[in-house]
């Protein structure tokens, strides 16, 4: 039966861009099309929100940050995204479009898998989490729903909706854990708390679900599977297959610890482990085909893979599997408000302790009766026209908004913000929301777009650098680079210039760079060879402030007297700049080689070797290749770098 038919976007073009083709799956918050960017000319998969949940502004912030947050994250084992915006009320994403099917298909499949398909699938998806923690985000909704394997063989990671930033330390202030039953952790349950550890718990379970064909805990309702999360620990997966490698078993205990500082601190560290777990076992153990598995899943080994982040699957690709069942509690994204801690085992019989008496079955009937009455009252009066619904008006122009309540006899009060994601103009939530119910008699607050928020830059120029930045701050922008430049005419510490100019208007939160005045350029005069008590008056009398050099070096200037200066002679520098001073140790003094009798090349190397430089005097009537003399004495000192005078021998 075709599943598109009667859905009003197939065949549609959104954005004036997006053509609709095919309907490819439904989920509890939004409906993912194949659809064709006419633009580019490419095949693509657009994720749209349920317009029911397009007034709910919490539902739309999170259908947004999974845009964004997956389009940071440049990866091949990331599904991509490359676009997000809203037309007529429809929410969407636009990201790449993955044609195979979803390790839930291969599971539903196959039943269990080979060890070396369970960890070519695993090493990818920890690959891509792995990415996502180091860029400062948590899935939190791993499971195996979301991973996609291509035609192509590529495992990709899908659906970064619940997704949180790191640093956040994210925890549920409203009370309500946000997951899938069967792949949470513990403290996720216990605490509604998350760091990256919770993917890595996850993936632990993933893994055993591979490996065994079935999940660790089962349950006829999410509670019974809540409580086993918190009070049992995973089972080994060899328990479930017989002969199954150790190695196996310590990787799914490992992820799966019930206190997470037990745990690889993020995907990183589980991939590191895996691969290692993987090098340990032999060929037979990874090639083991488990009774769990069917017929399709005992192929055989595959192909040794090529490398994680961009591998090809060892499944061959599966046609014609069938979608999930709509009913199964436990493969749901599932929302607990105020998580309840999970009841335990009953008691073996009889009431529990402290239990009141049941009360008489006539007082039961009565209350029965009563509650009947109640209700059908509370129907009668919610129905008998004392109420009326909030017709949708999300995204609509004010004025347009505005009659369409006035119509259903309903008031209006309009207050407006700025929105990022919403045309200015138009509505972006409404109080109560669509489809809540309302008095006749009530009035219906809807929020407008003020279009993206604009701060404009302020005028700084000439004000000191501390009094410009608070200015700016408060201006709702942010102090950008800071850099300094000579000026003649503004003040020195003084704002020369900003970029963008006074005047200009920028998102909120835009860096504003400063150009600050140095005052008039000067000029560094030469005190080289000055005493430092003369050359620290002659730099401070110029107006610059002077530093001594705790190290000395050796100079051709006088000991003690001034032998560097940075900045040097010529340069410029403003008032108030700092002028380091060296100290001269006096000549480096150095024993001079004895090279009497020795041939001229010989000597000439001896002695430049030494740090001297050498001049050479020969006879004028038949010169011989013998030093006969030179200016210094073999044995004596003197300073490096000076000159010694050689002379040849003479004579027949």
């Amino acid at each position: 039966m075709d599943t598109t038919l009667g859905d009003p976007l197939v065949g549609n073009v959104l954005d004036g861009r997006y053509r609709v083709d095919a309907r490819i799956a439904v989920g509890g918050m939004a409906t993912v099309y194949r659809a064709v960017d006419t633009r580019l000319d490419r095949v693509l998969a657009l994720k749209v929100m349920h317009p029911g949940l397009a007034g709910d502004a919490a539902f739309v912030e999170r259908f947004i940050r999974e845009a964004r947050s997956a389009a940071r994250l440049d990866h091949p084992n990331v599904v991509s995204v490359s676009d997000q915006g809203t037309d007529r009320g429809y929410v969407y994403i636009a990201m790449e479009y993955v044609p195979g099917c979803t390790l839930r298909d291969v599971l539903r499949e196959r039943g269990a898998l080979q060890p070396r398909a369970a960890l070519d699938i695993l090493e990818p998806v920890l690959a891509a989490l792995g990415a996502a923690h180091l860029a400062g985000l948590i899935h939190r909704d791993m499971k195996p729903e979301n991973v996609l394997i291509g035609d192509d063989g590529r495992v990709k990671v899908a659906d970064f909706g619940l997704v949180r930033a790191v640093d956040t330390h994210t925890s549920a202030s409203t009370g309500s854990v946000l997951g899938t039953v069967s792949y949470l952790a513990p403290e996720q349950i216990e605490h509604g708390t998350a760091d990256t550890r919770v993917d890595v718990y996850a993936c632990g379970v993933v893994l055993y679900e591979m490996l065994t064909g079935a999940k660790p805990h089962g349950g006829s309702t999410p509670a019974q599977v809540l409580y086993q999360h918190l009070h049992e620990d995973v089972p080994a997966p060899s328990a479930a297959v017989p002969g199954l490698a150790p190695g196996l078993d310590a990787l799914v205990a490992g992820a799966t610890a019930r206190d997470p500082r037990d745990r690889p601190a993020d995907a990183a560290a589980m991939l590191a482990l895996v691969r290692a777990a993987r090098e340990a076992l032999s060929d037979e153990q990874l090639d083991a085909v488990p009774p769990q598995a069917s017929s399709a899943g005992a192929a055989g080994p595959a192909a040794p893979p090529t490398g994680s982040e961009d591998r090809t699957s060892v499944l061959p690709r599966l046609v014609g599997a069938p979608p999930a069942p709509a009913d199964d509690a436990l493969n749901r994204t599932t929302r607990l408000d105020h998580p309840p801690v999970p009841p335990g085992p009953p008691p073996a019989g009889g009431p529990r302790p402290g239990r009141r008496p049941l009360p008489r079955r006539g007082l039961l009937i009565a209350l029965a009766a009563v509650l009947a009455v109640l209700v059908g009252s509370g129907v009668w009066y919610v129905n008998s026209g004392q109420f009326t619904k909030v017709p949708a008006v999300l995204d609509m122009p004010q004025d347009k908004a505005e009659k369409e309540l006035g119509k259903a006899g309903l008031g209006v009060k309009v207050k407006q913000e700025f929105s990022d994601t919403v045309e200015r103009g138009r509505v972006t939530a409404t109080d109560p929301a669509t489809g809540e119910r309302i008095r006749n008699t009530g009035k219906v607050t809807i929020t407008v777009s003020r279009g993206p928020a604009r701060s404009e830059v302020p005028n700084v120029i000439g004000m000191g650098l501390d009094a410009a930045k608070r200015k700016i701050e408060g201006a709702g922008l942010a102090v950008g680079d800071v850099g300094t430049q000579f000026s003649d005419e503004t003040p020195q510490g003084a704002v020369l210039a900003t970029d963008p100019k006074a005047g200009a208007e920028r998102r909120p939160d835009t860096p504003v760079a400063l150009t600050v005045s140095k005052g008039p350029a000067l000029d560094v005069p030469d005190v080289t060879g000055q005493s430092v008590a003369a050359a620290t008056t002659a730099l401070r009398d110029k107006g610059f402030e002077v530093e001594v050099s705790g190290t000395q070096v050796f100079s051709d200037k006088p000991k003690d007297a001034v032998a560097e200066q940075s900045p040097g002679k010529g340069a410029k520098a403003a008032k108030g700049d700092k002028i380091t001073i060296t100290v001269s140790k006096g000549q480096e003094m150095v024993t001079v080689p004895d090279v009497t009798g020795r041939s001229e090349a010989d000597a000439r190397r001896t002695l430049t070797d030494a740090g001297f430089k050498v001049e050479v005097k020969r006879p004028f009537f038949f010169p011989r290749d013998s030093v006969d003399r030179q200016s210094v004495k073999g044995g004596d000192q003197a300073p490096k770098g000076g000159t010694i005078t050689i002379e040849l021998k003479g004579g027949l």
